[in-house]
């Protein structure tokens, strides 16, 4: 590795915040609101719009995977994508489940995402507030709550008891089955939530040096 003149070792430069991943994930904080109005159309049962939804929402799922790939592999991690990337995620997810929560309106989907967005929420300030002193690695519990929300969302934004005809009994189906991966997701949020909580305490004296300092 070359030296400057000084003796010193040359710094990489820090890679500008005008980048393609974090123009995908600034996308994903627009679609947001859209996304939230087309699932919330005429109270939720439209066909055309819940599936105009879906789409959004498929988009918002793919840019997530994206922009992450493109960060890593060109080294354009910013400070804002670290910030917006997970603000991002948490803002479409929270929309889909409460939107969803309105429109099935049942006491057991509110207390899903109640619980849901409290955690979310709880986990992504903290992990921010701590960025600069430690690294919490993602458990691969996280992971699979992550494309269990993913998969359960997206299923139950499709117009699944909407349609009629020879859709009926596979919309029903189907169904059955996102409420299924939705308790699964629920599980592992709450689950990979206390590996979280637990990873930060053992932390917790390397978290305080950089204060006490």
């Amino acid at each position: 590795m070359s030296e400057t003149s000084t003796g010193q070792t040359p710094t990489a430069a820090k890679p500008s915040n005008w980048n393609l991943p974090n123009a995908l994930t600034t996308l994903r904080i627009v679609l947001v609101p859209f996304y939230g109005w087309a699932l919330l159309y005429d109270g939720g049962d439209s066909i055309t719009w819940r599936t105009v939804a879906w789409a959004i929402f498929f988009v918002a799922m793919v840019t997530d995977k994206v922009d992450g790939d493109i960060a890593r592999a060109r080294n354009l991690v910013t400070d804002f994508g670290k910030i917006a990337d997970p603000i991002a995620d948490k803002a479409i997810t929270g929309m889909a489940f409460i939107g969803l929560s309105i429109i099935m309106d049942t006491w057991w989907m509110w207390t899903i995402t109640i619980v849901v967005l409290v955690r979310e929420w709880a986990v992504t300030l903290l992990r921010l507030s701590v960025l600069k002193s430690v690294v919490i690695a993602a458990a691969q519990s996280g992971k699979w709550k992550t494309a269990a929300q993913a998969l359960a969302l997206g299923f139950l934004t499709l117009p699944l008891l909407e349609v009629d005809g020879w859709l009926d009994v596979p919309g029903e189906v189907v169904y059955v089955g996102a409420i299924v991966l939705l308790l699964v997701a629920f599980v592992l949020t709450i689950w990979s939530g206390y590996e979280f909580f637990r990873d930060v305490w053992k932390q917790r004296h390397s978290i305080r040096k950089p204060s006490a300092a």
